[in-house]
């Protein structure tokens, strides 16, 4: 069982989240820009691991970094599994968003992340 949460973690996989296919883009769109929003959260919450820059990556892989809005956008479905929504993996706590920030990054990344 170690190994299949392992695997898990390694491949960036969610275990029973909300999907970004299961994330509708609301009907009116967005009103979260990465500028307005994305930047902001990505420094808060996750470019302390997930920056080129982080001094102590605290086991995040290399190369995935969140540095830029491109960045977020390859790496968009796994930031969603993880961490917007009911998906609450990262970051691994004690300061974690709360719930309505998450629900404002599943809107933002289902709409493109604009």
């Amino acid at each position: 069982m170690r190994c299949a949460a392992l695997l898990f973690a390694l491949v960036g996989c969610s275990i029973g989240g909300e999907r970004i296919e299961d994330h509708p883009c609301p009907s009116g769109g967005t009103q979260w820009t990465y500028d307005n929003f994305g930047a902001s959260f990505m420094a808060r919450h996750c470019e302390t691991c997930h920056a080129s820059s982080a001094a102590a990556r605290n086991g995040a892989p290399s190369n995935v970094t969140f540095d830029t809005r491109s960045d977020v956008l390859r790496w968009r479905e796994r930031i969603f599994d993880n961490a917007a929504a009911d998906n609450t993996s990262m970051p691994p706590g004690p300061d974690d968003p709360p719930r309505a920030e998450r629900d404002a990054l599943a809107d933002w990344l289902a709409c493109g992340a604009p």
